[in-house]
């Protein structure tokens, strides 16, 4: 590798598009990536032609990077001091706490109370003050953090109280991931350097084609994904998903996003959506522990029996979803399934969920669910070992394998949108190979320098 390679492959690996999982570095690896980083600031430096003329400058754009700012307020000349609201706390309390008057505080708490409820005020919640830097230290703002975003700020400035409320501002940033299971797609996402709830997120897109219960070692994804940042660095949240394949069992899964009829869906390749009648499994990333089973020795009858559901394993309180849209035929306390719940999904099919600790609040007989709806949590009601769920599908009034249950899907891309579809869906699988190829590339060039290393490697500390 020439001296040009080493003084530009840092840059090629700091590229934010995709994450890597570096397997092969050890501390001689370091120390390279260490002195090329330098070498490249040094190149990027020198390379830059000096400037003989002065150039003009916005006397606006200057004085913003001379300032700070915070909920929308310059904080150079102000003392910034961050609280923690007390169990009990209200904001005439708070504002006392701060040494106003009990007049002051009572005035404060009705100018503001439009952009700060007292009944939301929770215990751990956090606000902060802004004083002036001399020996008064006087407040001159005060503010209530109502999310990550969001901010009520009381303005105490001017002759009279004024209370708004603030966002802060988000920005999306376009990543790309890709990995292979080892252990779990939760683990391999977040030793991949990418938010694990991107695994969520990716498991709503697959719901009806991969149960991800059984997710196997050795399958892969590729995942090109929004993640939106407070003040372009705190991450808050994965917001969408561009584009996927996830290869499971050896078959390929592609997801490519597309809106027809103003419903945003992800569809194959071949323009088939990818939603279908029932979602693959009603929790999201627990275990299964049982098997749908026509003899399975029952831990606590001691005797093999029919099992005709499938068991997931999962903490008391874990919310369970219904498969598909339905009707509640059924809900109460059955036996050895403990709390139950049955729903009708049209003349075929029915689908019951057992061993719950508590049902969703306003379920009833007669009640129509939507797929993807909380019917209640998981448990460990009437025979049962552990907190689990007893999921069970009955087609024709027969019980199915659920594990192998296959649904029809819904409406396909219109054929008045396929010329549009198939250029998104060309774009996109491009896209995705291009990211692939620059990520196995770099992969080789690392394993490239690291047995390079341990070649020339003195061995035993001699020279």
């Amino acid at each position: 590798m020439s001296l040009q390679d080493l003084i530009l492959f840092p840059i090629f690996v700091r590229m934010n598009c995709f994450q890597l999982k570096i397997k092969y570095m050890n501390k001689q690896f370091t120390l390279i990536f260490i002195i090329t980083g330098i070498l490249s600031l040094i190149v990027t430096n020198s390379c830059q032609p000096k400037k003989q003329v002065e150039e003009e400058v916005d006397s606006e754009w200057v004085d913003s990077l001379q300032h700070v700012y915070e909920y929308g307020v310059c904080i150079d000349s102000m003392d910034v001091n961050r609280y923690e609201i007390r169990q009990g706390d209200n904001p005439a309390i708070i504002f006392s706490r701060l040494g106003f008057s009990a007049l002051k505080a009572d005035s404060i708490t009705r100018a503001s109370a439009h952009v700060l409820d007292p009944t939301k005020l929770k215990a751990g919640m956090h606000f902060c003050t802004l004083r002036t830097l001399d020996s008064m230290a006087t407040i001159r703002y005060i503010a209530f953090a109502k999310s990550l975003t969001d901010y009520a700020v009381i303005d105490l400035t001017g002759d009279t109280i004024r209370a708004y409320e603030y966002t802060k501002d988000i920005t999306l940033k376009r990543k790309y991931i890709e990995g292979t299971i080892t252990s779990s797609l939760w683990n391999v996402i977040r030793d991949g350097g990418a938010s694990p709830l991107l695994a969520l997120k990716i498991a709503d897109v697959y719901a009806w084609q991969i149960d991800f219960f059984d997710v196997k070692e050795g399958d892969s994804f590729q995942v090109i994904y929004h993640e939106a940042f407070i003040d372009d660095t705190i991450a808050l949240e994965i917001t969408s998903i561009d584009a996927a394949i996830f290869t499971h069992q050896g078959k390929a899964f592609t997801a490519i996003p597309f809106t027809q009829d103003s419903v945003f869906e992800y569809f194959d390749p071949e323009g088939n959506s990818l939603r279908k009648a029932f979602l693959k499994a009603p929790l999201d990333f627990f275990r299964i522990t049982s098997r749908f089973s026509n003899a399975r020795f029952h831990p606590i009858l001691k005797r093999y029996r029919a099992h005709h559901g499938v068991d997931y394993a999962a903490p008391v309180g874990t919310p369970v979803k219904t498969i598909g849209a339905g009707t509640v035929i059924a809900k109460g306390y059955m036996n050895g399934g403990g709390h139950t719940v049955k729903i009708k999904h049209n003349s075929m099919y029915t689908t019951s969920y057992m061993h719950l600790s508590r049902y969703a609040k306003g379920l009833a007989v007669g009640s129509h669910v939507q797929q993807g709806e909380v019917i209640g949590y998981v448990g460990s009601t009437g025979l049962s070992t552990g907190p689990h769920l007893d999921f069970r599908v009955y087609k024709n009034g027969e019980a199915i394998n659920p594990l192998a249950m296959d649904a029809p899907p819904s409406l396909p891309v219109k054929p008045a949108l396929r010329d549009s579809f198939m250029l998104i869906k060309d774009r996109y699988l491009a896209e995705l190979d291009s990211l692939h190829q620059q990520y196995t590339d770099t992969i080789l060039e690392i394993k490239h320098i690291a047995d390079s290393i341990e070649i020339h490697k003195p061995s035993n500390g001699k020279k």
